[in-house]
């Protein structure tokens, strides 16, 4: 079992063969796949993607690039999408100050008000960061208790403690994969097994043997090759490890 936690398998870059990538995902061993909502539309497709589908489970949230858009009407139908039984996370929130195609006050406001809904509503919380550590870690901290995901974790092993210490889990995407990428496989290789977890972040990142191409659920398992290679473990074992990970934090049982 492999459990793939951020695709994005609603998006167009799959509307020809979104079915072949679900067959060629579950050939490959992906049991279940976290279907992640980005804005409100991208959340209503992932719940009715996930509707009826065996091992995949959506999120609802509000990424930081399109945090200036989401009005209070927006807010209110993103918490009934998160609040439904078959939601198993609030996200993709946070913040991202390389791009900012958000200014930098909306984004704080949006993150701050979706890691609210999350300790409301007891669901975890999808974290991106982008060039923004110190100020996730602050929001992080004013809501010390609530539980999450780095997503695509991109920084080294000196940022690990801070994250680990407000008791949230690591995800690795293909991004470790890559020859130049040292510093996030230090990282891979020094977080503690039962906070580890593996993704695709799908249309994107794909592993290097896939670099520049459209990546998708199936090409996880060169992903996990390489944490297990890190690590020096074996690749089921990883699997069975992150997978367990990814159900103690995500509570979608053992599908």
């Amino acid at each position: 079992m492999i459990t793939d936690t951020h695709a994005h398998v609603t998006w167009e870059s799959f509307d020809a063969d979104r079915e072949e990538v679900f067959a060629r995902a579950a050939r490959e061993g992906i049991s279940r796949i976290v279907l992640v909502g980005t804005d409100l539309a991208s959340s209503r497709a992932v719940a009715e993607c996930a509707r009826g589908r065996a091992g995949v489970y959506p999120t609802a949230g509000i990424h930081p690039h399109d945090a200036q858009h989401a009005d209070a009407a927006t807010r209110a139908a993103i918490e009934e999408l998160c609040a439904a039984p078959e939601c198993v996370a609030v996200g993709e929130t946070g913040l991202d100050w390389f791009k900012q195609f958000s200014p930098r006050e909306a984004q704080l406001a949006s993150f701050r008000w979706q890691l609210a809904l999350a300790r409301r509503l007891d669901k975890p919380v999808i974290v991106h960061c982008r060039d923004a550590h110190e100020d996730v870690l602050e929001l992080l901290r004013e809501q010390r208790g609530v539980r999450g995901v780095m997503h695509c974790y991109s920084l080294g092993a000196e940022e690990l403690p801070h994250y680990l210490e407000l008791g949230m889990y690591i995800s690795f995407s293909g991004v470790v994969t890559y020859p130049k990428n040292e510093r996030n496989r230090e990282a891979a290789r020094a977080v503690p097994l039962e906070r580890l977890l593996v993704e695709t972040d799908c249309p994107f990142l794909a592993p290097q043997s896939r670099r520049g191409k459209r990546n998708e659920p199936a090409f996880l398992r060169e992903t996990l090759g390489e944490i297990a290679r890190l690590r020096g473990a074996q690749t089921e074992e990883l699997a069975r490890a992150t997978s367990a990970n990814a159900q103690r934090l995500f509570g979608f049982g053992a599908g």
